[in-house]
């Protein structure tokens, strides 16, 4: 039997996807209000044009840091929150389900770094493959 003992804490990722692309952006630690407002500045950033954010019931996504930062945004960010326990409609769910199974299923990395830096290498391959993107829309369809 193989053991791996893990010397690191946590590594968080949140994702955005459109038809063609996802954007991501990893974080040491888990997710709170600030990652999130981060995470929305980072697609405001490379999206610019008004956004449909549809949510999971992540609680920071319903903080008042992030509802007061929506609001500030006016008519360009728009958020609808998908049903409690459906992950299955998450096309974003599919990234990540993707990435554990076929990227990286046989990584041990000994620093949190080391997962940091193949999460990010393993992305960006998936992002280069259209018809991968496509897929998780087509996944999170067959439930919708």
């Amino acid at each position: 039997m193989l053991q791996y003992h893990f010397r690191w804490k946590t590594l968080s990722m949140m994702a955005g996807i459109t038809w063609w692309n996802f954007y991501f952006k990893l974080f040491p630690g888990s997710i709170k209000a600030p990652q999130i407002i981060e995470f929305l500045q980072h697609l405001q950033r490379h999206l610019r044009r008004r956004l449909l954010v549809v949510w999971d019931g992540l609680p920071g996504h319903r903080s008042i840091a992030v509802r007061d930062y929506v609001a500030s945004q006016g008519e360009r960010l728009t958020l609808e929150f998908l049903p409690g326990y459906a992950p299955e409609l998450n096309p974003v769910e599919h990234i990540w389900g993707y990435l554990k199974s076929q990227e990286i299923p046989n990584l041990c990395p000994r620093e949190l770094w080391q997962l940091s830096d193949a999460a990010k290498r393993a992305l960006r391959r998936m992002r280069r493959r259209p018809t991968l993107v496509t897929a998780f829309w087509k996944q999170a369809d067959l439930f919708a």
